[in-house]
């Protein structure tokens, strides 16, 4: 099993994209990733952006937010513009890169718990309309990863990346209608599980409380992406099972927003700390966990996303060199 010490969870502030990837390389080498500006606005946002790499599916934006639409659009080019831009910036930085490199996509879910229908609710209220847009998704996704390959003929790996910040609401029945006045109802677990099938190994990242570790892990996906702050004791027994079935553990240790870093050793304590309550051997805390901020840097200075991943690599370092301390 390859290390990879340290990462980011996707977006960055501000809207130089040119700069926001000569960060990442710079600060994460181990496994880069081509990092997401909401900031310059409508198909730069999570959901547009994912939204335009669907295939044979549309949307554009109207006043309640993301909706399907019969043809391409305004709202779909810019997000299809964003993203080739970006693509050029990777090529134009990372040509001569060899490793992994990472990309983020919002996960079916939480895409069909965001878009509406074209005369209706949600996508999520409707199955067929969500096999409908997860089968658009996993090959909007795998022609994603193709064209980045083809791009940047060095990487040796892509590492998928499915943001499911809605998961746990859409197991639980607490997403709400188009109207807001209802909540649509419950996913069953098996459906969630045989949708993330459709992906290549992703690793699926939740900066939300109730993370579903155990339908995660019989899905089989590659690893899973969570906030260290929201762990709490009564997940460490899913969380244990996932550490033996070998997933990766990308823990969120870092403040997405602007604070004061503290040193390396307090930065690794949180790993530390939970490997030692789950009792697994040290030596294979580094193999794998790989220390990420909390969330996306999208609400922090440009100063201090550089600085959180620079926190998150050197932490990253106390755990390979030294994994009984922390803190």
């Amino acid at each position: 099993m390859s290390t990879w010490e340290a990462t980011g969870v996707g977006s960055h502030p501000g809207e130089d994209h040119l700069e926001a990837i000569r960060v990442v390389f710079g600060e994460v080498p181990g496994l880069p990733y081509l990092p997401e500006l909401p900031a310059r606005g409508v198909g730069a946002d999570m959901i547009g952006r994912t939204a335009g790499l669907l295939v044979d599916l549309h949307v554009e934006v109207q006043p309640s937010g993301w909706r399907l639409s019969d043809r391409p659009g305004r709202d779909h080019q810019r997000a299809v513009d964003h993203l080739r831009r970006d693509l050029d910036g990777l090529e134009e930085i990372g040509h001569d890169y060899s490793g992994p490199l990472k990309l983020q996509v919002c996960g079916p879910w939480t895409l069909a718990g965001s878009i509406e229908l074209r005369h209706g609710d949600k996508m999520l209220s409707d199955a067929g309309a969500v096999r409908d847009l997860t089968a658009s998704l996993a090959q909007g996704v795998a022609d994603h990863c193709a064209e980045v390959r083809r791009r940047l003929p060095g990487v040796t790996e892509i590492v998928l990346q499915l943001d499911e910040p809605g998961l746990p609401g859409v197991l639980a029945g607490t997403v709400p209608t188009a109207s807001g006045f209802g909540r649509l109802a419950a996913v069953e677990g098996w459906r969630a599980e045989e949708s993330l099938r459709l992906f290549d190994d992703p690793i699926v990242h939740c900066c939300a409380p109730s993370v579903p570790f155990d339908l995660l892990r019989r899905a089989g996906v590659r690893g899973v992406s969570v906030d260290a702050s929201l762990l709490r004791r009564r997940d460490e027994d899913a969380l244990g099972e996932v550490v033996e079935a070998g997933l990766r553990f990308f823990l969120g240790v870092v403040p997405g927003r602007d604070t004061r870093l503290p040193d390396a050793g307090v930065v690794a304590k949180p790993a530390v700390e939970l490997w030692r309550r789950l009792g697994f051997a040290p030596d294979r805390l580094a193999e794998q966990v790989v220390l990420t901020p909390a969330c996306g840097l999208a609400g922090a200075s440009p100063r201090y996303a550089r600085a959180a991943l620079a926190a998150c690599r050197k932490a990253a370092q106390v755990l390979r060199d030294d994994p009984s301390q922390g803190g």
